[in-house]
């Protein structure tokens, strides 16, 4: 196969997506004309005008996630983060110094897959004493819903589930999760739906969740950007990871970054407006680089829920392959980018996520991540594929 040098197909859009430019065209005035510090909203017009843009995102933000009271986006639920690992850590750790507090519950429910920014704080917070109980999930990387029951007693007060993960693409039937939290006073659901936003319908009230992490550059909007959805009768119950300023309702102190804020509501805005259209359409995709792979290449095996995954998510393995030399440099000449596991893991250790699905090593050993975006065309896949099969049959010929 001749290297196509001025081809470049990026098939990691779980790790970052390029920036919309409708997105970037609503936040540009906000870094060079529109530039003023919501804080000084008393004092000046330009502060004025920054403060309540911020105020119609917050309002955008909770209207794309369903956030509604009488038909009304709840604003006030929307707390602006750095991004979806501040947000998890806001959600886990705030909540907790809440209830150590208060006394009021020393025990938390979440899964063995979650994104480190769940798992970390989670063990952080057993080392000052708290329980926590991390629930198994099936061959296909789901959470049993009756498990989470059966795990709720009298000192719990928090269940974090993710809605989505981001490794191999399963999604969690977080409906019927919520549903069962839902029951048990003084118990709060809380969901990291960084990759979900934008691939599935979410609504937060239909959901019963109760707080949810969100990123801005998950869904084509920028980096260092991300909220924090809280019901509004545990909003008060959060305690600030960062103190100064009181910013953010006194949750989020910092000088809130406007063009961020104004491009993630955009952002979302795009996501939920076309999620149909992206959805088929990566799907599609998705689908077309499978039926190549699993049709041309006997050994590759599929991680994750067949038909419960994300819809531009693909986790393969190619046993006995040595993958990391296949996407570090193999595909990599030839303009191929993959991943071989989440963005922010080291890549060094096995996946922890498919450790729990699978006690094949080969497998765990030889998963490659594919995250398929809107802006890719059939004739991408189709030379992304060429280019995966010829590599991985080579390195089989070689060393097979």
């Amino acid at each position: 196969m001749t290297t196509d040098s001025s081809r470049e197909v990026y098939l990691d859009h779980h790790a970052t997506t390029p920036v919309d430019k409708r997105v970037v065209e609503e936040m540009e005035p906000y870094f060079t004309e529109q530039y003023g510090n919501p804080a000084s909203k008393a004092n000046h017009s330009f502060g004025h005008s920054a403060s309540n843009r911020i105020e119609r995102a917050r309002e955008q933000v909770a209207e794309g996630i369903g956030a509604r009271t009488g038909g009304e986006p709840v604003a006030k639920s929307i707390i602006f983060t750095s991004g979806a690992t501040e947000s998890d850590n806001l959600a886990v750790r705030g909540l907790a110094e809440h209830a150590q507090k208060n006394d009021i519950g020393s025990h938390i429910i979440t899964s063995k897959i979650e994104h480190e920014a769940v798992i970390e704080p989670c063990k952080y917070l057993e080392e000052r004493g708290f329980e926590v109980t991390y629930l198994p999930v099936d061959e296909y990387g789901r959470v049993d819903p009756v498990a989470v029951q059966n795990a709720i007693q009298d000192e719990t007060f928090l269940v974090s589930i993710m809605a989505a993960n981001n490794e191999i693409g399963t999604i969690n039937p977080i409906k019927e999760i919520g549903s069962i939290v839902d029951d048990y006073e003084g118990v709060w659901f809380h969901t990291d739906a960084v990759q979900a936003i934008g691939a599935i319908d979410i609504d937060v009230n239909e959901m019963a969740v109760d707080l949810m992490s969100i990123s801005g550059h998950k869904i084509y909007g920028p980096k260092g950007i991300g909220a924090l959805y809280t019901d509004l009768k545990i909003k008060n119950k959060i305690e600030p990871l960062l103190l100064g300023g009181g910013h953010e309702s006194g949750k989020r102190s910092g000088t809130p970054n406007v063009p961020g804020i104004v491009g993630l509501a955009k952002a979302l805005q795009l996501a939920v407006e076309n999620r149909e259209e992206r959805v088929e359409h990566v799907e599609h995709l998705r689908d077309q680089l499978w039926n190549r792979l699993s049709n041309e290449l006997d050994s590759v095996v599929l991680n994750g829920h067949p038909e419960e995954r994300l819809p531009n998510n693909l986790n393969v393995s190619f046993p006995n392959i040595n993958v990391k030399e296949l996407v570090r440099m193999s595909l990599t000449d030839y303009g191929v980018m993959a991943a071989l596991g989440s963005a922010c893991a080291s890549g060094e250790d096995a996946s922890h996520v498919l450790e729990q699905i699978t006690d094949d090593q080969d497998r765990i050993k030889g998963a490659v991540r594919f995250g398929l975006g809107k802006d890719l065309t059939e004739e991408d896949i189709e030379y992304a594929a060429d280019t995966i099969v010829n590599e991985v049959e080579l390195t089989e010929s070689i060393f097979g």
